[in-house]
């Protein structure tokens, strides 16, 4: 045994990997003696595990700041579905893990161990030796506090290896799509709008019925910043509610664990439930700005409130949006399936929510149950237990689903995303008979008839114009079902904007009098482009020296998207206006497009110059 900071560690020999297992996020099965020198820390965990998710940025942390550790992830799977290959990768690359992983499906490692929980840890010394093992989150805290100690106690004896370990992941491989595991979708029918939460891609992307892009929501840069579309900052949003009363937009920026809201009129976001960081324990109620959420997944309005699937709680919470107070609304925190009053029921890791306008149904996914809160009541109408799961059609008492992620209500009836039988069915409320809708059962991606198509992970539904939009998730895609025809097609999503320059593009100085008659900005498009006539579009100039106003009458915009900018200039010296523009382009398959940008025009101001307009015309390159 050794003691450090108080805690006593045992000095058993690890037990090395069986060889026949597969590994992941490498270039080749390993052997624990591949790490002689290293700390090895073992992280058994299933990829549908809430708090095995919470655990993966402590885990990367862990990693950047002690080069001499080296995460290896034992996936010991809960659910069938998670025991393919295809998926756990899909999984790696959606949650962007970047150390190795074992898939140990039969559990032999988990039992060679004496793992009895997800997620669970083993440390092993550079010697190969078991120095401590812990269970749940808050590993990094745990880890921190003991490894300088560690460090210097092997580094004494000259067993440390610290130069950082590089492995081959699945990352670098990966191409880029349109969309990066979309994982909710609403609808605006007033408008005809679809809303996506394009959650790896850290922004929800507008679309109309046709797929064309009408708007962005969030820069697509990392982060938790509010303010303008183009600026506002997401970390793996989850859950969109429309809120047609107010023009809004909820969203669920999942892992930033807080509820953000689109203003659609003005064009901004912000916050308006959660605090900085993931709460640990459950506070019932309180105002928004002084409460922590955890991982909220899903959204729905009824009446005032805002009702919030809390995944990481285990809880249903409510917030009102009169008063800003948000409490828990169903569920104790306890992982169970427990029916009865709505704050003493047992939730597990609601994911999926939604109403018919008076109850609240939502989909409990470790217990592979859809639920209902009706009459200040919870009651589990499909699912029976935290391992009961399946894939069968029927009643409502004998049917079985696995891991649904998302609920829709439509017509009195409720359309689950199945998520890990790759199905979409279709629960009668009022026959209380459970039918498959779309989909195999085994992950694909084909069109046509819906029974014979393919999803791969749906988690997301909204009804538009009596089609079914699905977030198929894996696929990076967003499939529609047309119930006149009972086929099953892909949304083609066109004029995706990229992300903007990170620096604004100079152009050539101009030399102005001090009475311009005014400045064309015009934007040349390359052969066989045209611009979008469904997105906005538009083009904002301003000046950094006071000498140099800009008159403050509209600029006008030309067919061909040029601009004239009205100038008033005083004075002499030298200037540089700033040009911000947004501009929507495609091709004759609507597939190039183009966002905000930045040009810097320098400016000199003479008295000598000659009277005459300035046109500035840039070509864009797709």
């Amino acid at each position: 045994m050794i003691n450090i900071n108080g805690c006593y560690f045992s000095r058993m020999i690890a037990p090395d990997f069986p060889a026949h297992l597969d590994w992941l996020n490498t270039e080749k099965r390993h052997s624990i003696k591949d790490f002689k020198g290293k700390f090895v820390l073992l992280d058994f965990w299933t990829y549908c595990c809430i708090n095995c998710m919470h655990v993966i940025p402590e885990l990367k942390s862990l990693e950047e700041k002690y080069p001499e550790l080296v995460v290896i992830g034992v996936h010991s799977a809960k659910f069938h579905n998670e025991r393919i290959l295809e998926n756990i990768a899909q999984a790696i690359l959606r949650y962007d893990i970047e150390h190795p992983i074992i898939i140990d499906n039969n559990f032999d490692i988990w039992k060679t161990y004496g793992v009895d929980s997800w997620p669970s840890f083993i440390l092993i010394g550079p010697d190969r030796q078991i120095i401590g093992r812990a269970s749940g989150e808050g590993i990094f805290e745990r880890m921190d506090a003991v490894m300088e100690k560690l460090i210097t106690i092997y580094q004494q004896a000259g067993k440390l290896n610290r130069v950082r370990m590089h492995f081959a992941l699945l990352k670098e491989a990966a191409p880029e799509t349109i969309l990066r595991f979309p994982g909710k979708i609403d609808a605006d029918p007033a408008s005809g709008r679809l809303f996506i939460s394009d959650s790896n891609h850290n922004r929800i992307v507008v679309v109309n019925p046709e797929g064309a892009v009408q708007e962005v929501i969030g820069s697509g840069v990392r982060g938790r910043r509010d303010g303008a579309f183009g600026e506002a900052e997401f970390y793996r949003p989850q859950g969109l509610a429309f809120d047609s009363a107010r023009s809004r937009l909820y969203m669920a920026d999942t892992e930033n664990h807080l509820i953000r809201m689109a203003d659609l009129k003005e064009k901004t976001v912000t916050t308006i439930a959660g605090s900085d960081g993931k709460g640990r324990r459950i506070k019932e109620a309180g105002e928004v700005p002084e409460i922590f959420l955890n991982s909220p997944w899903d959204l729905t309005v009824l009446g005032k409130y805002l009702y919030i699937a809390m995944a990481g709680y285990h809880q249903i919470w409510r917030l009102d949006l009169d008063s800003l107070w948000i409490e828990a609304f169903a569920g104790t925190g306890a992982e169970g399936v427990l029916d009865g009053p709505r704050l003493k029921a047992s939730l597990a890791q609601p994911s999926g929510i939604t109403t018919d306008g008076k109850d609240i149904y939502f989909a409990d996914s470790e217990t592979s149950a859809i639920r209902v809160v009706q009459d200040d009541v919870v009651t589990t109408m499909i699912g029976k237990g935290l391992f009961v799961f399946g894939d069968e059609d029927g009643s409502f008492p004998t049917a079985r689903l696995q891991h649904p992620i998302g609920v829709h209500y439509y017509e009195n009836a409720l359309y689950v995303a199945d998520s890990y039988n790759h199905k979409v069915k279709r629960a009668d409320l009022n026959t209380r008979e459970v039918a498959t809708l779309i989909g195999t059962g085994t992950a694909g991606r084909e069109d046509g008839d819906a029974l014979k198509a393919g999803l791969h992970e749906p988690s997301g539904l909204a009804f538009l114009d009596g089609k079914l939009y699905i977030a198929d998730t894996n696929n990076h895609a967003v499939r529609v079902y047309e119930p006149l025809t009972d086929r099953l097609s892909t949304l083609i999503i066109h004029s995706m904007p990229q992300k903007a320059e990170e620096k604004p593009i100079i152009l050539t100085e101009r030399s102005i009098p001090s009475r311009s008659k005014g400045l064309h900005f015009q934007l040349m498009l390359p052969g066989g482009y045209h611009w979008n006539k469904d997105a906005e579009q538009q083009i904002t100039v301003s000046s950094d020296n006071p000498e140099i106003v800009l008159v403050s009458s509209p600029l006008k915009k030309n067919e061909d998207f040029s601009y004239y900018v009205p100038l008033d200039v005083r004075g002499e010296g030298e200037t540089r206006l700033k040009i911000s523009l947004v501009g929507y382009y495609c091709d004759k398959e609507a597939s190039c497009c183009f966002q905000p940008a930045e040009f810097v025009l320098p400016l000199r101001v003479e008295e000598s110059a000659p009277i005459e307009e300035i046109t500035v015309v840039y070509r864009l390159i797709p």
